[in-house]
């Protein structure tokens, strides 16, 4: 049982949420500014494969796509893009992507704690950590147990998030909450707040594992904001934030955007901060900095996926 209390957490008003959120989406963009959101969004990417086909080769091709998203860029547009944030894998993919990425600045995120399920004993789990750590993850996406949460077993929750920040030593921890799964905006501020009380200052907590519908939804991603900027207001620390799952266009990710510089301020709209977990996004992107360059969109195969 956790010695630490708890947080108590404030009732989610859904109507006012759900129409906050659909605000954002009439924001509009001009066109430089959308020049600068692209080149953040594509900052703020973790480019993700988290498929049983995994293979060496595969990820070692996610990790140049990673560290040149377009071949093309300075022929198109006159000048190199900025690289993603990271490639997250499988841990047993962990070591391949840390030798295709060498001592670049891109990070190698895990997957880990029994993923994407999290039923798995606890001290497997935190093995599963440690393994991803010790072949060279820079960073750890651990599930949480919903079945406990969805329970009431919320110290359960709490002391297994306080094991797996201690296994993750150096590691940086974004801690998936599987929002699709917790049924209510009111579970999804508990486990946020849940989270929050364990984790470390600049960890994170994420919406989704990408394998459970819904995945990342903006009314979902705004009430774990509201969380992060009641810590930050109450002083108890500063929190990332990871939308996964479902955001696959430019222009939901410009949407994204406007509601975290509007709910946190503009300190958040850096990688250090906010990621989008995405593995058809960087796509969407490319063929939008070619439609700004050129005035026409190229089809979705003139890009690969990896």
């Amino acid at each position: 049982m956790t010695s630490t209390p708890l947080p108590t957490s404030p009732t989610v008003d859904a109507v006012m949420v759900d129409r906050r959120a659909a605000s954002f989406t009439t924001r509009s963009i001009k066109k430089t500014s959308k020049l600068a959101a692209l080149d953040l969004i594509t900052s703020m990417i973790d480019l993700t494969t988290l498929e049983g086909a995994d293979s060496p080769e595969k990820v070692r091709s996610l990790c140049r796509k990673a560290l040149r998203p377009w071949e093309r860029d300075e022929e198109i547009l006159g000048r190199r893009l900025p690289h993603v944030a990271a490639v997250c894998v499988y841990p047993s993919m962990v070591a391949h992507a840390r030798e295709a990425l060498g001592d670049s600045t891109v990070k190698v995120a895990s997957v880990a704690t029994g993923f994407p399920s999290g039923q798995y004993p606890i001290d497997i789990r935190v093995r599963d950590v440690e393994d991803a750590v010790a072949k060279g993850a820079d960073e750890i996406d651990m599930v949480i147990n919903r079945g406990a949460f969805l329970s009431g077993k919320y110290d359960i929750v709490a002391d297994e998030i306080s094991a797996v920040v201690d296994a993750c030593g150096e590691a940086h921890l974004k801690v998936i909450l599987e929002t699709g799964e917790l049924v209510t905006y009111d579970n999804v501020r508990r486990a946020s707040d849940i989270a929050i009380s364990r984790i470390r200052q600049h960890d994170f907590i994420k919406t989704s594992t990408g394998k459970v519908s819904p995945a990342a939804t903006m009314p979902v991603t705004l009430v774990m904001l509201e969380s992060i900027r009641d810590a930050y207001t109450q002083g108890i620390g500063t929190f990332g934030m990871k939308p996964a799952g479902g955001i696959r266009t430019a222009k939901q990710a410009w949407h994204y955007l406007c509601m975290v510089n509007e709910t946190l301020g503009e300190t958040w709209l850096t990688p250090d901060l906010f990621r989008f977990g995405a593995s058809s996004l960087l796509n969407d992107v490319l063929r939008t900095y070619h439609k700004a360059a050129t005035g026409t969109y190229p089809a979705w195969y003139d890009f690969s996926d990896a």
